[in-house]
């Protein structure tokens, strides 16, 4: 496990395919939601206060990571899609339920699984090993590179996660069209105005 910094800086890398996919504001949506999920996994140091939980136990897992990014996927949908249709600075007016849940579900496992391969290159050090596959396998995984108090490791994770970022966002992106897209497009906006124009005419 790296500490909270290292956690932060993987999921600014994890998040980084995102400037392919969506332009500049999804982008950083999109990053904003693996954010919020960077530190998920350890929520079992406050939950084992009251329940019978380990740290880098079931929280800690792929299955315990999807659950939840499903189920806060599910409302933000719910109770984003108006709102971000509303909102001018995402110039759309289109963007449907199963968008916003898949973007915010996607967001949200990105951010939990940065977390598990980050505690994956150096758990056990100070704490326990992680069965990220359970309860399909059991078995702990071990990879062990990196010691938790690092600061080659903490630093330079979230170092490289904003200067990549920053240089993904100093360039035009040219997001993949998908089914998924956030915004429209200035070209089909063209292309409407151009439509209405030749039917007056």
């Amino acid at each position: 496990m790296v500490d909270v910094t290292g956690h932060l800086g993987m999921a600014l890398l994890f998040a980084t395919p995102a400037w392919i996919v969506w332009d500049r504001r999804g982008a950083l949506g999109f990053t904003a939601f693996a954010l919020l999920t960077a530190m998920l996994p350890d929520a079992d140091l406050f939950l084992q206060h009251v329940l019978p939980v380990t740290h880098h136990g079931v929280t800690h897992t792929l299955v315990f990571v999807i659950v939840i990014s499903v189920l806060a996927g599910a409302i933000a949908a719910r109770w984003l899609t108006d709102w971000l249709n509303a909102n001018g600075r995402i110039r759309s007016t289109t963007i449907t339920n199963e968008t916003v849940f898949v973007f915010a579900t996607a967001g949200l496992t990105v951010g939990g699984v940065s977390h598990l391969f980050a505690d994956l290159l150096s758990a056990p050090d100070i704490a326990a090993p992680l069965s990220p596959f359970w309860p399909f396998y059991s078995e702990p995984v071990i990879i062990d590179v990196i010691y938790y108090d690092s600061p080659f490791w903490n630093f330079g994770l979230i170092t490289a996660g904003v200067l990549l970022h920053l240089a993904l966002a100093r360039y035009e992106s040219y997001p993949l069209d998908t089914r998924y897209r956030i915004g429209d497009r200035e070209g089909d906006e063209g292309l409407s105005r151009g439509v209405a124009t030749d039917e007056r005419s």
